[in-house]
């Protein structure tokens, strides 16, 4: 039985906003490499800007904003320097480290090979699962997600994701982390 939400009546993400450096060069990835229709376009006045929608299915949005000088992207700080299993993937806190969208389990491999086909760097197929190590490059019962990485052409880091699994309680069995306090991590 899935779990409720007792407190707000939340129906899922409405968007989510990343800011890109060319929004043209981003509507063309996100309306003719991913298949993702425009729905909304907004000018700021006075030039300062545009924010743009697309759509990604089940009434939720993934915007962009687009301004004339925003600062450069940083690597490695505010989104990831690598596909993961290819490079470090830790970004600094408050940063957005990917965005997975949820594709049918069927058509991982074919979506993986269309990004393929179009010129898109991928990861493999990744199968998430209860391993100690957490992933494993055979398809097995213990695979919970399975997963494809890839960048868009600001290097936001994607990932088309389908779940292979009913999650239980067991799936909660950690305990969260406390943070470290700076001077004991500089310490390490």
């Amino acid at each position: 039985m899935p779990k409720r939400n007792t407190e707000f009546q939340i129906r899922g993400v409405n968007h989510l906003a990343l800011v890109c450096r060319d929004m043209e060069r981003t509507v063309d990835f996100y309306t003719n490499v991913l298949g993702m229709p425009l729905t909304k376009t907004i000018e700021f006045p006075n030039g300062a800007g545009q924010h743009f929608f697309f759509d990604i299915g089940n009434g939720d949005s993934l915007a962009f904003f687009w301004f004339p000088n925003a600062p450069e992207p940083a690597p490695g700080i505010s989104s990831p320097q690598a596909l993961p299993g290819r490079g470090e993937l830790t970004t600094a806190i408050g940063s957005m480290n990917h965005l997975a969208f949820d594709v049918p389990a069927e058509e991982i491999e074919s979506y993986r090979q269309r990004l393929v086909d179009r010129g898109i760097q991928c990861s493999p197929v990744i199968n998430h699962d209860r391993s100690e190590q957490g992933v494993t490059t055979e398809m097995t019962d213990d695979v919970f997600i399975r997963s494809v990485y890839f960048f868009d052409p600001d290097g936001v880091l994607l990932e088309f994701a389908s779940w292979t699994d009913t999650l239980t309680e067991a799936d909660v069995s950690h305990a969260p982390a406390r943070a470290v306090p700076a001077a004991a991590s500089a310490a390490r």
